[in-house]
C-alpha cells in the first residue's frame, strides 16, 4: 500500500519507518526543511531506541523516503496518515493550527477515495468539524486512529500495541479494513467505534493515566504524615485486580502529551459548562509534586545560597531525550532562583535542556562529575546510568553531611544510606506526624 505520512516529528517518524518496515511504500511530509534532510540522511531529531536503525534499512530498502511539503506536487498515497503536533494554546485548548493545514494540504493532493487517518491527538468533536468542512464535496475518507506511543518505547509499542483504535463513520466498514490491514501481523484488540470516541479514548486513556499520577502522589504525602510506606501501599493495590498494576510515586508527569491532553481537556469541559474539578486538582497535585524536593532542601539548608546541588536527569522520563514539561527541569530553575549552585546530568538530554536551563548551571558528562562537591543530590529521572552510578565513589567526592532525595523512588534506601548519604524519599518518611483523634470515651 502506498502511503503518505503527514508530519514526520515524533509520532510520525515512528509510524512512517514501522510500516515502510512492514512491507509499505511510505513518503514521509513535514514542512521543517532540516528536519526532511536529516531523515534523508537516516539521522532522527530525536532520540528513540531503535528508531534510526529502522529508517536507515528501510530508506536503503527503498520502502521509506521523505519529501518538504511545499515542492512535493504529487498525488498522495492510498493512505494520507496525518501525524502533526497539537501542542497547547494560551488558553488551554488544542492548537489544531497544524492539523488544518495537513488536512488542506491533503485535499489539494488528493488521490480519489484516499483514506485520511488522523493520528495526531485532537479533542473529542474534531473530527466531526474536519469532515464537514474539509472533506465535504470530496471522495476522501476520514478515520480516527490515535497513538498510544510511550516516548522511549515506541518501537515496541508500535509493534507490540496493547490495543488499537479505529473510529470510523457508521457503516464504512471499508475504510476500517483498510487500517487494520495496515496492523496486519500485530496481535492486539481492535476497539472499532465511531470518530468522536476514539478520539475521547485517546483524552480518556492519557487523562486516567495522570490521574493514577497524581493519586499515588497524594496517597505518599498522607504516607509521609501518617509515618506509612507509599511503596507497600502501592503493592497491595497492584494486588487488587480492580485498580489496574502497579503505581509510583515521583515528582510527577511531563512531557509532551499529558500536561498538554489534560489541559485540552478542561478547557473542553469548561467550555461545555462542566466544571472537571477532579482534571483540575490532577493538574494542581503535579505542579505541587515537583517542588517537593525543593520544599525538603529549604527545611534542611534554609537559604539555599550557594548550596551545591547535583541534578540527575533532565528528561521527562528515561529511554528519551524529551525534556517537555520535565519536573527536573522545573526543579532546576528554582533551585537557581533560590541562589544554589547548581550541577546536572542527562545521559541523553543534555542538549535539549541546556536550551530550558539558566546559563550558569553546570552540564556534566557524568554522575560522579555532577555530584563533585556537592551538598545535596536530587534524583529526577530513573536512567540506569544513575540507578547503577558508582555510589560509592560519589559519596567519596560530595560535600559531607550530603542529602540525597530520591524524586523517583528508584533507589535502595538503606544502601544509599550506607555509603552515608542522608536518603529522603517520597511518601517514605516515616515522620508519623499524625495523631488520630482521640475517641469519644477518652
Amino acid at each position: 500500500m502506498e502511503i503518505t505520512v503527514v508530519g514526520v516529528g515524533y509520532v510520525g517518524a515512528v509510524a512512517a519507518a514501522c510500516l515502510a518496515a512492514a512491507g509499505h511504500r511510505v513518503v514521509g511530509i513535514d514542512t521543517d526543511p532540516d528536519r526532511v534532510n536529516m531523515l534523508r540522511s537516516g539521522a532522527l531529531p530525536f532520540y528513540e531506541p531503535g528508531l534510526e536503525e529502522i529508517v536507515r534499512s528501510a530508506i536503503a530498502d527503498g520502502c521509506l523516503e521523505f519529501a518538504h511539503g511545499a515542492t512535493f506536487d504529487q498525488p498522495v498515497g492510498d493512505v494520507a496518515l496525518i501525524a502533526v503536533g497539537t501542542p497547547q494554546a494560551p488558553d488551554g485548548s488544542a492548537d489544531l493550527c497544524r492539523v488544518r493545514a495537513a488536512l488542506s494540504w491533503v485535499v489539494d493532493r488528493r488521490r480519489s477515495g484516499a483514506l485520511v487517518v488522523m493520528k495526531s491527538t485532537v479533542p473529542p468533536g474534531t473530527g466531526r468539524h474536519l469532515i464537514e468542512r474539509y472533506l465535504a464535496g470530496t471522495d476522501l475518507r476520514y478515520v480516527a486512529n490515535p497513538e498510544f506511543l510511550r516516548q522511549g518505547r515506541a518501537v515496541h509499542d508500535w509493534q507490540h500495541p496493547d490495543r488499537i483504535v479505529i473510529g470510523a463513520s457508521p457503516g464504512d466498514a471499508g475504510s476500517v479494513a483498510a487500517v487494520k490491514s495496515l496492523y496486519a501481523g500485530t496481535r492486539a484488540p481492535f476497539v472499532v467505534t465511531d470518530v468522536t470516541t476514539a478520539e475521547m479514548i485517546k483524552y480518556a486513556a492519557n487523562a486516567f493515566l495522570a490521574t493514577r499520577v497524581s493519586f499515588i502522589n497524594e496517597i505518599a504525602s498522607l504516607c509521609d504524615r501518617v509515618g506509612a510506606s507509599v511503596n507497600d501501599v502501592s503493592t497491595g493495590l497492584a494486588l487488587d485486580p480492580r485498580t489496574g498494576g502497579r503505581m509510583y510515586a515521583g515528582l510527577g508527569y511531563g512531557g509532551s502529551c499529558l500536561p498538554k491532553d489534560l489541559g485540552a481537556l478542561h478547557h473542553l469541559g469548561m467550555a461545555g459548562s462542566l466544571d472537571l474539578e477532579l482534571l483540575r486538582a490532577v493538574i494542581k497535585v503535579n505542579d505541587r509534586q515537583r517542588l517537593l524536593p525543593l520544599h525538603a532542601l529549604r527545611e534542611r539548608f534554609g537559604d539555599l545560597t550557594g548550596v551545591p546541588v547535583a541534578v540527575l536527569g533532565l528528561a521527562f522520563k528515561p529511554g528519551t531525550d524529551d525534556v517537555r514539561e520535565a519536573p527536573g527541569i522545573d526543579l532546576i530553575r528554582d533551585l537557581v532562583a533560590g541562589g544554589a549552585c547548581v550541577a546536572a546530568y542527562d545521559p541523553q538530554a543534555s542538549d535539549n535542556g541546556r536550551d530550558y536551563l539558566p546559563l550558569e548551571v553546570r552540564i556534566a558528562a557524568t554522575p560522579q562529575e555532577t555530584a563533585v562537591g556537592a551538598q545535596a543530590i536530587v534524583l529526577a529521572t530513573e536512567w540506569d546510568q544513575c540507578l547503577n552510578a558508582d555510589w560509592p565513589e560519589i559519596a567519596n567526592l560530595v560535600r559531607r553531611p550530603c542529602f540525597l532525595f530520591d524524586g523517583r523512588n528508584a533507589l535502595d534506601a538503606h544502601e544509599i544510606e550506607r555509603h552515608g548519604f542522608h536518603y529522603i524519599g517520597i511518601g517514605e518518611q516515616g515522620h508519623a506526624q499524625y495523631s488520630p483523634p482521640p475517641c469519644a470515651s477518652e
